[in-house]
């Protein structure tokens, strides 16, 4: 059974910083596509970044990239989001995921939420004006 537990959410002022991890039990990270989506209240849920098993090639938003860091930790089979130089539009609720299928598929494919297959129950993170 696979279980992923965000941890790291919290409330910070504009232009500051948050470290989100996800450990995961139950499944070998390094061997699975790890992704970090959100969702606002009345948004759908959406991409911010994801790292390949493969070869640890990493993606992200538009809205995030440069200002986010997707990276894991092997030893401690667990998957981090730095966040830096947070916006109120940052705020919203953020998952871990894992892919529990090892393949090659495509940048826009891995954004999709439904090309997930586990999910963690979410931290909030609320960036104040």
């Amino acid at each position: 059974q696979v279980q992923l537990v965000e941890s790291g959410g919290g409330l910070v002022h504009t232009g500051g910083s948050l470290r989100l991890s996800c450990p995961a039990s139950g499944r070998t990270i390094s061997s699975y596509t790890m992704g970090w989506f959100r969702q606002a209240p009345g948004k759908a849920r959406e991409f911010v970044a994801r790292i390949r098993w493969s070869d640890t090639n990493t993606d992200y938003a538009d809205s995030v990239k440069g200002r986010f860091t997707i990276s894991r930790d092997n030893a401690k089979n667990t998957v981090f989001l730095q966040m830096n130089s947070l916006q109120p539009e940052d705020t919203a609720v953020y998952y871990c995921s894992l892919r529990s299928v090892r393949d090659y598929s495509s940048d826009s494919y891995l954004t999709a939420p439904t090309s997930y297959h586990h999910w963690g129950q979410g931290t909030q993170v609320t960036v104040s004006s």
